[in-house]
């Protein structure tokens, strides 16, 4: 990547930016990267940064095409009110979706690369998550999407799974953590070897486990997302997807040859259903109790 640095107006995302400036320098690109983070945490500028690089690395006109929304190979989908009512709730819908297929059917205009990059993909309709599967299925040639949103479970694991997932802080957070994010990390590390030993010792681990990383709602926040990054790792490595979308590495490999395809999109669920619960102000440690014991049951 040459001329000015396209990544030069976004602070607090070391790590992330890092990643990103690593893939533009010819690293190999994944065809859809999710990036994951609050409003205000520089999402769409390191979006629209790594648009730039891939579409116009010598910087020039084309990069300021890039910057102010001109340049033909690259495309922001944002969501838009229901036809014919300008004032009705914003959300993506299938026609934007079928407009992104039909714009990443095309050869690049000018570039090498076409980037798409779909803001607020947490706004999705009800039926657009699967309309846009088969893009991220069959990738066009020659093209990136970047999807935009503040949560992981607000799309389906079988969408997510066709992602590198990239994860940004808020702002005022000291650095960013790429792929997982701040401030959990041993908790994390515990969940993940939580999950293991409930799955090989039972009961009164999982008891002890629960009282353990149980303890408030935050903890057990961490502990569910762990379970759900784990499986959803599984179910890359069952789908056949890029070992690279894997978010704790290749371990997810060796145990999905012990898992069907029905215990991992059981396991996804009882992931949903346990974050529901601690919404809903049901005890962390019992929720982080009858989670593993769930996740227990479908691994022996």
């Amino acid at each position: 990547m040459t001329g000015e640095d396209p990544f030069r107006a976004i602070e607090g995302q070391a790590e992330a930016v890092g990643l990103l400036r690593r893939v533009a320098a010819g690293e190999r690109i994944a065809h859809a990267y999710a990036f994951i983070g609050p409003e205000g945490s520089g999402r769409k500028a390191a979006a629209l940064a790594f648009a730039r690089a891939l579409v116009a690395p010598a910087g020039g006109p084309a990069a300021e095409r890039v910057e102010r929304g001109a340049h033909p190979d690259v495309m922001l989908i944002q969501p838009t009110p229901p036809e014919g009512n300008p004032k009705g709730p914003l959300a993506l819908r299938i026609e934007n979706i079928r407009e992104l297929e039909r714009r990443a059917s095309l050869r690049p205009a000018e570039a090498a690369w076409k980037v798409f990059i779909v803001d607020g993909a947490d706004r999705m309709t009800a039926a657009t998550p699967q309309a846009f599967l088969k893009t991220l299925e069959e990738p066009p040639a020659r093209t990136v999407i970047v999807l935009i949103l503040s949560q992981l479970r607000a799309l389906p694991a079988t969408v997510l799974s066709r992602c590198q997932i990239i994860r940004f802080q808020p702002r005022q957070a000291p650095g960013t953590i790429a792929l997982l994010p701040d401030g959990r990390g041993e908790t994390r590390a515990r969940a993940l070897g939580a999950l293991a030993e409930a799955e090989s010792e039972g009961g009164e681990a999982i008891l002890k486990i629960g009282e353990a990383l149980g303890r408030d709602r935050q903890a057990a926040e961490a502990v569910i997302e762990t379970c759900w990054l784990w499986y959803r790792d599984l179910l890359c490595a069952l789908s056949g997807a890029d070992a690279r979308l894997a978010v704790f590495g290749g371990g997810a490999a060796t145990v999905a040859r012990r898992r069907s395809l029905d215990e991992v999109v059981e396991g996804l669920r009882a992931c949903r259903e346990a974050w529901q619960a601690v919404q809903g102000n049901v005890s962390p440690r019992l929720t982080v109790e009858v989670l593993l014991s769930r996740l227990a049951v479908w691994a022996a």
